[in-house]
C-alpha cells in the first residue's frame, strides 16, 4: 500500500490508541462514583469503590497462584456478587472466564473443564456435588475455590482448597492490572448447548465484549445509575454482556439467585429496579403472577426479551404492568443480543395485534454491529426485502466471536463467505427489519409445503388459556411431516385439544393446523428457551387428531 500524507509522521502510539476492553468500565465507575451503590444481595450492599477493590484482590490472588494470560478460570455460580466480580477480576489477570451453566450434568461439565483446560474453578455450595463428580473425570488438577453465599440455605458441602473470601483476603486491593495488549485477546469462553454432539466453545474477545456492552446502553437509552435486576443468568452469554454494561453506567447490580415472581416484584419495589432481561418464560411468569404481587410499582420498568418473539398476549400483559418491552435477538456466537426491534413512534397509535406483529420482528442491527443480513446461504446474495423470500440470517462485525475453541473446521464453516451463519431462516421487510421464520431444522415440510413452526406457535399464543407453546414436525405416512403442538396452559385455565384446533383453523391454512396436540410442562433450558430437540423425540408417539 502506498503511503500518503495522512500516514507520514502520524504513528499509532500509547497516547492516541488503546485496546478496547470492558475492564475500563469498572475502573471509571470506581473513580468517578466511588460511593455509589454497585451491588445489592440480601444484606450485602457494596459501593463501586468496594467492588473494584474486591475485583483487584481477586485478580491479585489468582495471579499469585499462577493464573495468567491465556489461562482459563471457570465459574459455577448463580447470580451473586462473586459472579459480578469474576467478570472483571479474572480477565484482569489476562485469563479467560468460562461461566458454566448451573443446570448441567457432571459429564458435560467434565467435558467443558477438560476441553477448556481450566486451571481454577469457583464453585457455589449449591453446585458442589455435581462439580465434585465432574472433577473426578477431569485429567488436570484445578484450584477449587468455594463460594459460600449466606443467601443459600440448602444443602451442599465445601469442596475447595480455599474459600472465596479467604482468597480475596490474600489479594492486593491496589493490584496493578493491565489492559490486554491486543483487544483481540480472549476475555470469555462460553459453551453452546450441545444438542448434537459435544458443546462447542465460543471464544469472546475484549473488543466484542466492549462493543456489545456499549450497544446495550444505546439500544435501551440506559441512564446513569440504572438499577439492573439479574433475572438473566450471568452464565448465559455472560449475561448478554450486562455485567460490563452496568459498570459502564455506574449502575446497581441487584443480584438474584433464582427466578421467582414474588422475589422479583419485591426487589423491583424495594430497590427501585429500572431494567431487567429475560426469556419469554420469565416475562410470562410476571404477567401471570397473582395481582397482589404486582401492586405498588409506580416507576417505569424496562424489560428486554429474547429467545422467542413476544406474542400479543405478553405485550398486552406487560403494558398493563406498566413495563416497557424491548425485543432483541442474538446467539451465543454474537455475545447474546445483536439485533433490536427498534420501535417507531407511529407504532404506538396501532392496536395491540398490529403492534405485536411489528414487535415480533427481530429488527435491525445493534449500534456497534457492522451488519445483519438475510442471504441465500448458497449464493450469499441478499434476498429481496419483500417480507416473503426466506434466507438465512447472518451477522458481520465487531459483535461476533473469535471462533470455536480447538475447532478450526467449525469456525471456518460458521464464517463462510465473510458472514457468521446463524442457521436461522428469516425474511427481510421493506423497512429493513428482519423476522425469523424458523430454525432451518424446525421448518416442517408437509406434502411438499413449508410450514413455519413459529407461525403456528404465534397463533397458539393468541389463545387466552395458553401459557407456552412449541410446534415440531411429527412423522406422517401420507404427508411426510405434519405439525405437532406441545402446549402448557395457564394455571386455572381449561382448554381442550379440540378447542385449540378450532382456534388454529380460524387463523391458519388447513395444512398448517396441528394434527397432534399434547398438554404438558414444556422442557426448557436454564435460560427459559424451550428445548425443541426434546419435543422432537416425543412427537412420534403423540396421537394424531382428525382435523
Amino acid at each position: 500500500m502506498t503511503a500518503h500524507m495522512y500516514d507520514e509522521g502520524l504513528p499509532k502510539t500509547a497516547a492516541n490508541f488503546a485496546a478496547l476492553t470492558p475492564l475500563t468500565f469498572i475502573e471509571r465507575a470506581a473513580s468517578v462514583y466511588p460511593k455509589r451503590l454497585a451491588v445489592v444481595h440480601g444484606d450485602v450492599r457494596r459501593t463501586w469503590a468496594e467492588t473494584y477493590a474486591r475485583t483487584r484482590r481477586l485478580a491479585s490472588a489468582l495471579a499469585a497462584r499462577g493464573i495468567g494470560v491465556g489461562d482459563t478460570v471457570a465459574a459455577m455460580l448463580p447470580n451473586t456478587p462473586e459472579m459480578v466480580e469474576a467478570h472483571f477480576g479474572v480477565p484482569m489477570t489476562g485469563a479467560v472466564l468460562n461461566t458454566l451453566n448451573t443446570r448441567l450434568d457432571a459429564a458435560t461439565l467434565a467435558f467443558m473443564l477438560t476441553h477448556g483446560e481450566a486451571k481454577a474453578v469457583l464453585v457455589d455450595r449449591e453446585f458442589a456435588g455435581v462439580v465434585k463428580k465432574a472433577l473426578a473425570d477431569v485429567p488436570q488438577s484445578l484450584i477449587v475455590i468455594d463460594v459460600d453465599d449466606p443467601q443459600y440455605t440448602g444443602e451442599g458441602d465445601l469442596i475447595g482448597e480455599i474459600g472465596y473470601e479467604a482468597l480475596l483476603a490474600s489479594g492486593d486491593p491496589d493490584y496493578a492490572w493491565s489492559p490486554p495488549s491486543d483487544e483481540w485477546n480472549a476475555i470469555c469462553l462460553n459453551y453452546t448447548s450441545g444438542t448434537t454432539g459435544n458443546p462447542k466453545g465460543v471464544v469472546y474477545h475484549h473488543r466484542g465484549a466492549y462493543t456489545n456492552a456499549v450497544s446495550n446502553i444505546l439500544e435501551w437509552d440506559m441512564p446513569k445509575h440504572a438499577v439492573y435486576l439479574w433475572t438473566l443468568p450471568m452464565f448465559h452469554c455472560n449475561g448478554w454482556c450486562f455485567p460490563w454494561t452496568v459498570a459502564a453506567r455506574a449502575g446497581v447490580n441487584v443480584c438474584l439467585r433464582k427466578v421467582d415472581a414474588k422475589a422479583i416484584f419485591d426487589l423491583i419495589r424495594s430497590e427501585g429496579v429500572t431494567h431487567y432481561c429475560g426469556a419469554p418464560i420469565v416475562q410470562n411468569l410476571l404477567v401471570n403472577a397473582p395481582d397482589e404481587m404486582k401492586q405498588g410499582i409506580a416507576h417505569k420498568v424496562h424489560a428486554m426479551v429474547a429467545g422467542a418473539a413476544p406474542p400479543a398476549a405478553m405485550i398486552e400483559g406487560m403494558e398493563r404492568l406498566g413495563f416497557e418491552l424491548t425485543h432483541v435477538y442474538g446467539l451465543t456466537e454474537v455475545y447474546g443480543p445483536a439485533t433490536v426491534c427498534a420501535q417507531q413512534a407511529e407504532w404506538s397509535a396501532l392496536d395491540i395485534s398490529d403492534r405485536a406483529r411489528l414487535n415480533a420482528r427481530q429488527g435491525v442491527r445493534y449500534h456497534l454491529q457492522d451488519a445483519v443480513g438475510v442471504c441465500d446461504p448458497l449464493t450469499m446474495q441478499p434476498v429481496p426485502n419483500d417480507g416473503e423470500t426466506i434466507g438465512e440470517i447472518m451477522f458481520r462485525g465487531n459483535i461476533a466471536m473469535k471462533g470455536y475453541l480447538k475447532n478450526a473446521k467449525a469456525t471456518e464453516e460458521a464464517f463462510r463467505g465473510g458472514w457468521f451463519h446463524t442457521g436461522d431462516l428469516a425474511v427481510c421487510y421493506p423497512d429493513g427489519y428482519v423476522r425469523i421464520k424458523d430454525r432451518s431444522k424446525d421448518i416442517i415440510i408437509s406434502g411438499g409445503e413449508n410450514i413455519s413452526s413459529t407461525e403456528v406457535e404465534d397463533v397458539l399464543y393468541r389463545h387466552p388459556a395458553v401459557l407456552a407453546a412449541a410446534v415440531v414436525a411429527k412423522p406422517d405416512a401420507r404427508w411426510g411431516e405434519t405439525p405437532c403442538a406441545f402446549v402448557e396452559i395457564k394455571a386455572g385455565a381449561e382448554v381442550s385439544a379440540a378447542d385449540l384446533i378450532a382456534h388454529c383453523k380460524a387463523h391458519l391454512a388447513g395444512f398448517k393446523v396441528p394434527r397432534a396436540i399434547e398438554f404438558c410442562e414444556l422442557p426448557k433450558t436454564s435460560t427459559g428457551k424451550i428445548q425443541k430437540y426434546e419435543l422432537r423425540k416425543r412427537a412420534g408417539s403423540v396421537a394424531a387428531i382428525d382435523v
